[in-house]
């Protein structure tokens, strides 16, 4: 025994990464066992500790297993070893008590049921059959439900529901799917389900089946899902719908749909095979789909080609849609604008006015997590929210980032996020909404130190936009205050094309880029509005080197409301302030002249409450009023224009561009006098609304696209970085790519975080932590 201990070496192997509930022990366990390796395994901060004893040969074979192999949700970012001169413990292999430390491990998103648990309460004979709450390593709750990291249940919300003998021995066996599944649980000792209406708790034998049977009815049922609550409707049931529109205040943004599997889906919209997988991955996002097949009702989603489906995600979904006929609404569990229900006690008071039934279980939600949103674009998917089943993993940054300072990135106004940068790793948070709304701020705050704390984060460096008006911004700077961290005002503009490099891996040094950036509005490094930016530059820095003719926005805040206010201020620009002369078509010029032109043209003139800006979002609103699209008033952020979009889609192929006045100069500007002459012609002449559409759309790719290549000819750059919410539009996203492609320019587009502004943290941590330099 003496002599086969001496020809063992140990070694400590640390694995970083998302190693963290995914089953990951219990693999490294069998991996052990199979290799003949002693030893243990335990979670700590940092990941995944491995002390392990064998013959050399062996350990260099258990050491490329680890880097080769891994469970389904986890992710592997290291894995490294220092020799261990302790003694030889003896042949077992055993997995340890998780241990404390710096914290530098991630906890991984929640994820969808997977097929092993879905066919557990599938089967009649197992004892988790029809339970709502099933789960094991490889799916289940995770950012939902913690506090703090490791993540043991001790520091869930699981912890309220001590595990039976059952569900005990399944945890403690490391031959089991559910060793260590810290939200185990089964219909003996875990959480469980009720049915409510109005007059209080509903004596039923299955609440999943009679909240199905009371949706069917029509009734609007408040559902506690994963990350919180959600409003359920029969979605081929109108008035359903439109009852549920107007108890929620939502009368025209498009409603998200949840259906039993794809073959209901494809009932009713073209699925590809790109789309199937995003639809059946881990993360079970909302995805965007072509509308095709049998007819849902237009006020789905008014004015819109695409409707958002999901599939079920959790066991509860499953067993709803067992007893439920056909897809339905399955929208976030609030007034509009408001942050989603999440706790037992808010659902039942804020949503009283709104839902008829309310299912309910009693596992606590610690963290609220929209559903995400992600669309499949020819260039790859593109994540239009990002929030469950995708935070909060972290981006792993390459190496230069690895040395650099903690970072606490605020993020904008709107779509916000926040993001906590160190040790060259990035934690974008979920999805949490627009600051302006009093509880959004409150939440986005109460979430921010929950993330602080769970990731014992202490940044030296809080970076933020340089709008001082930015509620984000001034709490950034509060923080800065308190905790004596320097703070690093971030152009909003050269945060999205820093956020599109490092999404891509981009490292310093190698960065220098032309970035693209079209969205509504930033404040420019010059004191005015930006919003349509052709940006030479990289992490440490830009120069604007082109960008849209600056427009007036007549009313400020009131311009992003009201296309109607952008489009006199275009023709303004454009022609003068006889402006309405060349208006020839009448209804056009009639709902124009019952504005109060006099008060905007004065406004325009004075530059009074009316700003300069270049916003590509107010080009798409004041196209779109012209055309007598949401001329009035649109009811959400990028209404006018994706309304315009759908208009155009069709006739894409058949269409040439308008002209664009391309005047070069130190800095290109792109100006629209030729645009705004020829489509006012085509209105006046009757042309289709969807061809005018369709042509502006090509303008903007043909102008676009030739402004950029002459300025990256004449710098000597080659990379185009496109950002910024306007090119969420798939028109704009696939024609300038292809495009700027055919000018043998590579193209990078966003890959793990929004081109809006939920992606706007990630550049300003990067920009910040490498701002000291």
């Amino acid at each position: 025994m003496g002599s086969e201990a001496a020809d063992r070496t140990g070694r400590r192997i640390r694995i970083r990464g998302l190693v963290q509930g995914v089953g990951f022990r219990p693999h490294v366990w069998r991996l052990a066992k199979d290799h003949g390796i002693a030893g243990s395994v335990r979670n700590d901060g940092e990941g995944v500790e491995i002390d392990a004893w064998a013959e050399a040969d062996r350990l260099d074979r258990f050491l490329a297993a680890l880097r080769s192999e891994a469970p389904p949700l986890a992710r592997i970012d290291s894995v490294s070893f220092t020799d261990l001169s302790s003694p030889y413990p003896g042949t077992a292999f055993e997995i340890v008590k998780s241990i404390g430390g710096t914290i530098s491990t991630g906890i991984v998103p929640d994820a969808a049921t997977c097929p092993a648990c879905l066919a557990d309460i599938r089967d009649p004979d197992n004892r988790r059959y029809g339970y709502a709450f099933t789960n094991c390593t490889h799916c289940g709750p995770r950012l939902s439900i913690v506090r703090a990291i490791p993540y043991d249940r001790d520091n869930t919300s699981m912890d309220a529901f001590p595990m039976c003998e059952a569900c005990g021995s399944e945890y403690e066996d490391p031959g089991d799917r559910r060793f260590h599944a810290q939200p185990n649980a089964c219909p003996v000792c875990g959480p469980r389900l009720w049915f409510e209406d109005k007059t209080g708790v509903v004596d039923c034998a299955d609440p999943l089946t009679e909240a199905a049977r009371r949706i069917g009815q029509g009734q609007i049922a408040a559902i506690k899902g994963l990350g919180g609550f959600h409003l359920a409707c029969d979605a081929r049931n109108a008035t359903a719908v439109a009852e549920l529109r107007r108890r929620k205040r939502r009368p025209i943004k498009p409603l998200a749909l949840m259906a039993a599997d794809l073959t209901e889906i494809r009932t009713y919209c073209r699925v590809t095979e790109d789309e199937e997988a995003q639809l059946m991955s881990a993360a079970a996002p909302i995805v965007l789909l072509e509308v095709q097949g049998e007819p849902l009702d237009p006020s789905l989603a008014p004015g819109q080609d695409r409707l958002g489906f999901m599939l079920p995600y959790t066991p509860l979904h499953h067993d709803l849609f067992a007893a439920a006929d056909g897809p339905l609404v399955f929208t976030s569990g609030n007034l509009s604008d408001e942050p989603q229900a999440i706790g037992n006690y808010d659902a039942r008071t804020r949503l009283a006015d709104i839902a008829d039934l309310w299912l309910m279980h009693d596992r606590e939600i610690v963290n609220r997590l929209d559903d995400s949103v992600v669309r499949v674009d020819a260039p790859g998917p593109q994540i239009l929210r990002r929030a469950r089943g995708f935070a909060p993993a972290p981006l792993v940054l390459p190496d230069p980032f690895r040395d650099a300072p903690p970072v606490l990135a605020m993020g904008g106004e709107l779509k916000s996020t926040f993001c906590l940068f160190k040790d060259g790793q990035a934690i974008l948070s979920q999805h949490l909404g627009d600051l302006e709304e009093a509880a959004t701020h409150m939440e986005y705050r109460r979430t921010l130190e929950l993330y602080r704390q769970m990731f014992r984060h202490d940044p030296k460096v809080i970076a933020v936009d340089c709008h001082p008006d930015y509620l984000s911004t001034q709490w950034g700077e509060a923080l800065a205050h308190e905790t004596g961290a320097r703070i690093v005002p971030v152009q909003h503009h050269h945060a999205h094309l820093a956020a599109c490099l490092a999404d891509n891996g981009i490292p310093p040094g190698d960065d220098l880029s032309l970035g693209l950036i079209l969205d509504g509005l930033g404040l420019g490094s010059d004191g005015t509005i930006w919003g349509g930016e052709i940006l030479l530059g990289g992490y440490r820095g830009f120069e604007r080197k082109g960008h849209f003719l600056p427009v007036a926005l007549p009313g400020g805040a009131k311009a992003i409301k009201e296309p109607w206010r952008n489009l006199v201020a275009h023709l303004t620009t454009a022609f003068g302030p006889e402006y309405l002369s060349v208006v020839t078509n009448g209804q056009l010029a009639d709902a124009l002249r019952a504005k109060q032109l006099p008060v905007l043209d004065k406004m325009i003139a004075s530059g009074l409450n009316a700003p300069q800006s270049s916003s590509a979002g107010r080009l798409f609103d004041a196209v779109a009023a012209s055309l007598g699209i949401c001329f009035d008033r649109q009811e959400f952020e990028g209404h006018a224009g994706t309304v315009l979009e759908c208009l155009a889609r069709p006739h894409l192929g058949s269409e040439t561009p308008y002209p664009i006045a391309v005047e070069p100069g130190e800095q290109t500007s792109l100006s629209w006098q030729p645009l705004w002459r020829n489509l006012l012609a085509d209105l006046a002449s009757g042309t289709d609304i969807g061809r005018i559409a369709a042509r502006f759309h090509l303008a903007l790719i043909h102008g676009l696209t030739e402004a950029v290549a002459s300025i990256g000819a004449t710098c000597g750059v080659e990379r185009i970085v496109l950002s910024g919410g306007v090119l969420q539009n798939r028109i704009l996203h696939e024609g300038l790519t292809d495009q700027l492609k055919c000018k043998g320019l590579d193209v990078l587009s966003h890959r793990h975080v929004p081109a809006n502004d939920g992606g706007l943290a990630l550049g300003q941590a990067v920009i910040g932590a490498l701002s000291g330099e």
